[in-house]
C-alpha cells in the first residue's frame, strides 16, 4: 500500500509541486489549504502515515495547528509532522521541535530533498511502531510468564495447609474483585490480584506442624504464624519488578481499629492494597473448610463482615463485600 501523506499549504502553487513530486514517487497525496482543514480531516477519515505542514498561514498557523493535532489525537497514534517554512532561524525551528515535528523542509522545494525526508521519517515511523509492537508482545509474554510462576508458587504455598486448598487463588479473585467495583482498573487490578495470590508466601517459612495443627496452638505456635507476614514482606521485596507486592503480605492482618499485626497499623495508615486484601481473606477463612469445621453458613459469614466493619475491616470494603455477599443468593462464593 502507498505511503499517505497530507500536505498542508496556503498556497495552491506549493500544494500543487508537493504533490507532483511525491506522487511521481508513488505516494499517495491530499493536499488541503488550512490548519482546521487538516484537523477535521484527519478527524474524519484517520492518522496518514506523514503531515508536511506550512507554518505560515493565516487565521491558524503551522505551529498552533500542531498544537491543536496533538491534543486532539489518541495516544500512541500520532502522526509524525514536517514543517515547511521559507525561513531559517533557530527560534523557529526550536518551537518547532518543541511542539513535536520531527523535521523541517525548505521551500522552494529541492525534489529529491523533499522525497528522501519524507521517506525517511515515514519508515522510522513505522520502524518505531514495529518495535514498540514488538515490545509490547514481550512484555506480555513475560507478564504472563511471570503469572503462571506466581500461581505455582500461590498453589505451593496452599499445599502446606490441608484444609486451604486454593485459598489464595480465591482470595486474589475476591480481591480483585473487591477493587474492581471500587473503582480500580488495568494494571491497578492485575497488581491486587497478584497481591492475593501471594498475601501468605510466608508461610513457607512456618513448619508444616504448626499450620496443620488441629488442636490449639499454643502462645509459642501462635507467634510462630503470626510472623508470616513479616517473612512474606521480606521475600518479596527482593523482586524489585513489583515492590507493592510486599504490601498484601505484610499487613493483610492489620485490624482497622490499630489491633493487628505484625504493625499494629489502624485506619487509612493501613496501605488500601492490604484493607482490600484483609476482608478478602477474612472472607475466605470463614466461607473455607477448616481441621475443626465446615464451611460456615452464609448467614453466619456476613454478620462476622457486618460486625467487622469498622473494627477489623475498612467499612468502605466491608461494605462491598456485603454487597457481593448479597448478589450470591445460591453460595457459589466458597470453597467447593
Amino acid at each position: 500500500m502507498a505511503d499517505w501523506i497530507i500536505v498542508v499549504d496556503d498556497d495552491i502553487s506549493n500544494l500543487k509541486i508537493a504533490g507532483h513530486i511525491l506522487s511521481k514517487e508513488n505516494m499517495r497525496v491530499t493536499a488541503l489549504k488550512s490548519g482546521q482543514a487538516l484537523l477535521d480531516y484527519i478527524a474524519e477519515k484517520g492518522v496518514p502515515d506523514l503531515v508536511l505542514l506550512d507554518i505560515r498561514m493565516p487565521e491558524m498557523d503551522g505551529f498552533e495547528t500542531l498544537a491543536k493535532l496533538r491534543e486532539q489525537e489518541a495516544e500512541g497514534e500520532e502522526v509524525p509532522v514536517i514543517f515547511l517554512t521559507a525561513d531559517e532561524n533557530e527560534e523557529t525551528e526550536t518551537k518547532g521541535l518543541s511542539l513535536g515535528a520531527m523535521d523541517f523542509i525548505k521551500k522552494p522545494f529541492v525534489p529529491d530533498v523533499l522525497t528522501l525526508r519524507a521517506r525517511h521519517i515515514i519508515e522510522l515511523n513505522h520502524l518505531q511502531k514495529n518495535l514498540e509492537l514488538e515490545v509490547d508482545k514481550k512484555t506480555q509474554e513475560n507478564e504472563r510468564l511471570f503469572i503462571h510462576v506466581v500461581q505455582a508458587l500461590a498453589e505451593a504455598i496452599d499445599a502446606k495447609d490441608t484444609y486451604t486448598n486454593g485459598h489464595s487463588g480465591r482470595v486474589a479473585q475476591y480481591a480483585r474483585e473487591i477493587a474492581r467495583r471500587y473503582g480500580y482498573k488495568g494494571k491497578r487490578l492485575d497488581d491486587i490480584y497478584m497481591m492475593g495470590l501471594l498475601h501468605d508466601v510466608g508461610k513457607i517459612g512456618i513448619p508444616d506442624a504448626i499450620i496443620n495443627k488441629p488442636a490449639k496452638l499454643t502462645d509459642e505456635e501462635f507467634e510462630a504464624i503470626k510472623n508470616h507476614p513479616v517473612m512474606g514482606a521480606r521475600i518479596l521485596k527482593s523482586i524489585k519488578e513489583m515492590p507493592s507486592l510486599a504490601t498484601g503480605a505484610r499487613w493483610h492482618h492489620e485490624r482497622y481499629d490499630g489491633s493487628g499485626y505484625p504493625d499494629r497499623l489502624s485506619g487509612t495508615d493501613i496501605p488500601e492494597e492490604a484493607r482490600i486484601t484483609a476482608v478478602a481473606d477474612a472472607y475466605d477463612a470463614m466461607s473455607s473448610k477448616r481441621s475443626y469445621r465446615d464451611a460456615l453458613p452464609q448467614g453466619i459469614v456476613r454478620e462476622e463482615i457486618e460486625k467487622g466493619s469498622g473494627i477489623q475491616f475498612d467499612p468502605v470494603f466491608a461494605d462491598i463485600m456485603l454487597a457481593m455477599i448479597d448478589e450470591d443468593t445460591e453460595y457459589h462464593m466458597k470453597e467447593n
